[in-house]
């Protein structure tokens, strides 16, 4: 997607982070292609921008964004039990699966279906085998390398 499609852009360590918002919700961040940063637009975009830059450097930071409502009645559940895993912690699909009383492939597509990531924390979603699944409806290398950065940080601070 084109920087213009933003109200701003987060640079991380490998990739970036599009943020969308309207004047009072944040609609979606999405994880792109690493690339400039780009100033906020809006005052929302700016505190986007603070508090995802905030758990970049800190990943016991805790958001406080507004979310657009988003998904569908199963896909808030999924999200809500997701955002129920302690940080540094996994659960299988299948783990998150059972306490919904769902199956493992309908979490992995809300999971993929999810437009808070990071806020959302579905990186901490994985395989039952401990592999790293999916993540963003993509098994390509970009995403998973986001997925693993993201899990090997929670894991590895000293807070945590």
């Amino acid at each position: 997607m084109d920087t213009a499609d933003y109200q701003a852009v987060v640079s991380a360590t490998g990739f970036s982070l599009g943020l969308k918002c309207d004047a009072d919700q944040i609609t979606a961040i999405d994880f792109l292609e690493s690339r400039p940063a780009q100033t906020p637009r809006t005052l929302l975009a700016k505190e986007g921008v603070r508090q995802l830059r905030a758990y970049l450097g800190d990943p016991n930071f805790e958001f406080s964004l507004p979310l657009a409502p988003a998904g569908t009645h199963f896909q808030r559940r999924v999200w809500a039990a997701i955002a129920a895993i302690p940080k540094g912690k996994t659960r299988s699909y299948g783990q998150v699966a059972a306490t919904l009383g769902s199956g493992p492939r309908a979490v992995g597509g809300a999971c993929g279906a999810n437009p808070y990531p990071l806020v959302v924390p579905c990186h901490r979603v994985i395989a039952a085998d401990g592999g790293l699944g999916g993540f963003g409806r993509d098994r390509g290398d970009f995403l998973l390398m986001i997925k693993r950065w993201l899990l090997e940080r929670e894991a590895n601070d000293p807070i945590g």
